[in-house]
């Protein structure tokens, strides 16, 4: 490694040694001192916006502003506003003439991360500035100029994206000058260890605890364990054990508690991979074929369940024997405890000791919870007989708003895909960028 590189790394706090990482650095350092514009690609959570820093910091405009938009959290409706600026009174709540971000970014660098959620109308008007600079205020007829280095990222796949006529092709040759491909975490298995100790040290610091250091087995979880979020769930992880398990030695059995929720049984998206294996990108052999199109198929029946089970939640017919539905928590958290949602059960007999699911009293008395995991699907003719989430919120005190309801599901979604807005959109059948607004809005967890 040549003394360059680990400058950036000690100046952006990028940690590892592995090749993927080491070639990566290698690009960046090679085109931010250029004019050209870069297309950064990765997996979410991988660390694209610190690699957009890190192309700034290595500029001519280094001493200039960097600005950093996600297009993704912006609502349809006021992003060209948000990008370019608006005059006053251009539209209800206009006010005031307002600056867009390719305006504050003049001189400098911009980032647009998630690139492919922006709309086709705004589309046109990035290409127009990629190819002289100039823009219009919304409300405006006078043409602006900004001289600014644009560095975009996605994580989607653009250029399918262009076949199924959602991204325009021209703004996707002028994007896709030079791409620079960030690794996931699971390709980078000889840094983990090293991200996850500089973690827990910076939070064992800021909680005032002590990192005792982690066990030979828990080292080799770590490293095995897929990583679906990137660095910013191994972060979230080091943070909870941490603060839950103050000041001691991490043991395989500690850290497999912050792994579990965000495995599934049977899922071979978790499995554990041989160490020194370089992910599924680079796999060729059968067997390893044969892996990759399991866990296709394993996710292709994770969705059609998600789908059933909100379905049954929301549509399920409203004829019943005042019976809560047995296969889904009706409202709230799940297994939520909260007396208000226990008490019109109580009343009819029903019993909540298999972690706050209503359970009847005889079913509960011979020791059989109704949520086996051997009969989580309830057969379609169960399905006649249960009632509809309606007949249940009827038994409530008091009605949850529709956006109660919203949240609920959204987030209820969000759990079922450990954090995947594009399973959860899709699922729920909104737009990526409606959900990003719902999430901001109803300040939701991922």
């Amino acid at each position: 490694m040549n003394d360059n590189i680990r400058k950036i790394q000690e100046k952006y706090g990028l940690i590892g040694d592995s090749d993927s990482l080491m070639r990566v650095l290698n690009k960046a350092a090679m085109v931010a001192p250029t004019k050209i514009n870069i297309l950064l690609r990765g997996e979410s959570g991988v660390g694209k916006d610190v690699m957009a820093r890190v192309i700034h910091g290595l500029s001519e405009r280094k001493d200039k502003k960097l600005v950093i938009v996600n297009c993704g959290a912006i609502p349809e409706g006021i992003i060209e506003s948000e990008l370019f600026g608006h005059e006053k009174g251009s539209f209800t709540g206009a006010d005031q003439a307002r600056q867009g971000y390719f305006e504050m970014a003049n001189g400098g660098t911009i980032f647009l991360d998630e690139i492919g959620d922006t709309p086709k109308n705004v589309q046109v008007k990035l290409l127009r500035i990629l190819e002289n600079g100039e823009y219009y205020r919304v409300g405006s007829s006078v043409v602006s100029k900004t001289d600014v280095r644009i560095i975009t990222a996605t994580n989607r796949d653009l250029w399918d994206d262009v076949h199924k006529g959602h991204f325009r092709e021209d703004l996707y040759y002028r994007l896709d000058t030079v791409t620079i491909h960030i690794p996931p975490l699971r390709n980078r298995k000889e840094d983990i260890p090293l991200i996850f100790r500089k973690f827990v040290e910076e939070y064992a610091r800021k909680y005032d605890s002590v990192f005792q250091g982690f066990s030979d087995d828990a080292k080799a979880l770590l490293v095995s364990y897929r990583w679906p979020g990137n660095i910013r769930e191994l972060r979230n992880v080091a943070e909870q054990l941490v603060v839950l398990e103050k000041s001691q030695f991490v043991t395989a059995e500690k850290l497999q508690k912050y792994l579990k929720g965000r495995q599934h049984h049977g899922s071979t998206d978790n499995l554990p991979m041989a160490l020194g294996s370089s992910g599924f990108n680079d796999r060729t052999d059968d067997r390893d074929r044969h892996m990759f199109y399991a866990t296709l198929l394993e996710l292709r029946t994770e969705i059609s369940d998600i789908k059933k089970m909100l379905g049954t939640l929301i549509y399920s017919q409203m004829s019943g024997d005042g019976k809560p539905l047995r296969s889904l928590p009706l409202l709230g958290a799940p297994g939520s405890t909260d007396p208000r949602y226990q008490q019109p059960y109580r009343q009819q007999g029903w019993n909540y000791e298999n972690d706050g699911y209503p359970v009847e009293k005889e079913t509960a008395a011979s020791g059989h919870g109704v949520r086996n995991d051997e009969n989580a699907e309830i057969a379609h003719e169960e399905l006649a007989d249960a009632p509809s989430l309606l007949d249940y919120l009827r038994k409530l005190d008091e009605v949850p708003s529709l956006e109660q309801t919203e949240k609920f599901l959204i987030q209820y979604a969000l759990e079922r895909f450990d954090g995947n807005r594009r399973k959860t959109a899709e699922t729920l059948g909104m737009s990526e960028r409606t959900l990003y607004r719902k999430i901001d809005q109803y300040e939701l967890q991922p």
